[in-house]
């Protein structure tokens, strides 16, 4: 048995809603046949934006939406994306299998997108091939509420109010698809393109930096003390996956090493996520900068017969475990952490929902995120956890992830089972009473089941078995699953 304490007296910070962002990028069928089918289609659909992902995805409370990239972010010119679409040019997206981009899906269709989400909204504009007046034109033309002839051009094709943008990031992985750029010259371009993001009305614009990869801190703490006192947020980028990038397995067909190694690959981007952390406390002591997690996930080998380029895989109990370890990792960063953007949304790498066709299912990480949206905006509550842990490859994996968090007087408790072989039970002490206890988990028989087309619900959560008693909450985690319990 593992033992727990909560104080739900200590909170130690509130968790970001925006730590549960999502990413879309012109990447494989993202967003062409996953997000938008276009108004002529089959498919139901309202202003071309399929209905049942759309509704799917309604059910996550989504913050914020991360687009139009990524590395394709660092090729695209906004203004081949407005306009009537039968006049929009074509281009090739040589970073993503070198298919055509028609730029269907431009400017307007991302905010009705995130219209219907209900999100707010982050774009990623052009550093590696655009210039500051073409970064700096799509600004006015978005947010600005005068008379001008970008504004006017707004209006001209269809949007007489001016878009809220929240989020500008500007450049996206500049260390490599982004220009293959030393971080002292990111830095100096960096200063010079975000002096043109200005502030139209009341429209406030967070300025996100381009950040490091993985566990490259000199690049982190080269734009910082150069270019830090400009900037809002700095960017970084961390891939979980199994071996290495030659051999990185399959997402559904894996063995206990597949399992266990990913758990190692997650301890050691706990491990990165300090060093940066460390480094950002040195550079920016008052705490003026915030780390934006804007890419992460589990990236393995893309499903066999698709397109390389499309970046395919599916998603098994293996990414919901993984991936609760993540949140519960950003949570506890709070400090720092202050938005996270999983890549990606739909039919990318470790993806909410996947379609083919008129078909639709979603994940395992899907219902991660639904399960834990009780934490969006939660106060983090102080917990100890007896500490339990196992040793894989010279890395401590513990057997029990747990975070908890309160808001407007409930508190949710997410926890995840890291182990193939063994139920953990839980006894979780609390320092006051609640009269109602509510619980969740998510498991399966085989740690490779996922949900396909013709077997959508295979993994789907279920009530678990949760007693409370006064003070003292009781309840036992099934290997290889998540748990989500909320008290009242």
């Amino acid at each position: 048995m593992s033992y727990v304490e909560i104080n739900t007296k200590r909170k130690k910070g509130k968790i970001s809603k925006y730590i549960y962002g999502q990413f879309a990028e012109h990447l494989g069928r993202c967003i062409y046949e996953g997000l938008y089918v276009g108004e002529d289609s089959e498919i139901p659909n309202i202003n071309g934006m399929r209905c049942d992902v759309v509704n799917a995805l309604k059910e996550l409370d989504i913050p914020v939406l991360r687009w139009p990239g990524g590395c394709f972010a660092d090729d695209y010119h906004w203004r081949d994306g407005i306009g009537d679409k039968k006049d929009r040019p074509y281009m090739v997206n040589t970073n993503w299998g070198g298919v055509v981009e028609n730029n269907h899906f431009g400017t307007h269709e991302y905010f009705e997108l995130c219209r219907q989400l209900g999100c707010e909204t982050y774009i990623n504009g052009n550093v590696g091939s655009g210039t500051v007046q073409e970064m700096r034109d799509w600004i006015e033309y978005m947010t600005f509420d005068g008379n001008s002839p970008l504004a006017n051009e707004r209006r001209k094709n269809g949007h007489d109010e001016p878009f809220k943008v929240s989020f500008f990031g500007v450049g996206n992985e500049n260390w490599g698809c982004g220009g293959c750029m030393t971080p002292e010259y990111y830095s100096d371009l960096y200063r010079r393109f975000q002096t043109f993001i200005r502030n139209y009305g009341e429209n406030k614009i967070y300025k996100i930096a381009c950040g490091a990869n993985s566990d490259d801190t000199n690049w982190t703490e080269t734009v910082l003390k150069k270019s830090g006192q400009f900037m809002d947020g700095i960017s970084w980028h961390n891939y979980t996956f199994e071996d290495s990038w030659q051999n990185r397995g399959m997402s559904d067909d894996f063995d206990e090493n597949g399992w266990y190694n990913n758990l190692v690959d997650v301890e050691r981007m706990r491990k990165r996520l300090s060093e940066h952390i460390a480094i950002m406390d040195v550079c920016d002591p008052k705490g003026e900068t915030d780390l934006i997690v804007d890419e992460w996930g589990n990236w393995y080998d893309c499903i066999p017969g698709t397109n390389p380029g499309f970046l395919y895989q599916q998603n098994t109990m293996r990414d919901a475990v993984t991936g609760m370890i993540i949140l519960h990792m950003f949570h506890a960063a709070n400090r720092r952490v202050k938005m996270a953007n999983i890549a990606q949304m739909v039919n990318v790498l470790q993806a909410m929902v996947l379609t083919e066709g008129e078909k639709m299912t979603v994940t395992p990480t899907y219902h991660l995120f639904k399960m834990m949206k009780g934490h969006q905006d939660g106060e983090l509550l102080d917990t100890f956890y007896d500490g339990k842990s196992y040793e894989v490859k010279g890395f401590s994996v513990p057997k029990i992830s747990i975070s908890a968090s309160e808001k407007d007087g409930i508190v949710t408790i997410s926890a995840a089972n890291t182990r193939l072989d063994k139920d953990e039970e839980l006894e979780i002490s609390l320092d006051r009473e609640f009269s109602e206890v509510s619980a969740l988990v998510l498991t399966s028989e085989n740690m490779c089941d996922c949900n396909t087309f013709d077997e959508p619900e295979k993994v789907k959560p279920i009530p678990l078995a949760a007693e409370l008693c006064g003070d003292k909450l009781k309840l036992t985690i099934p290997k290889m699953s998540i748990a989500a319990i909320t008290l009242k």
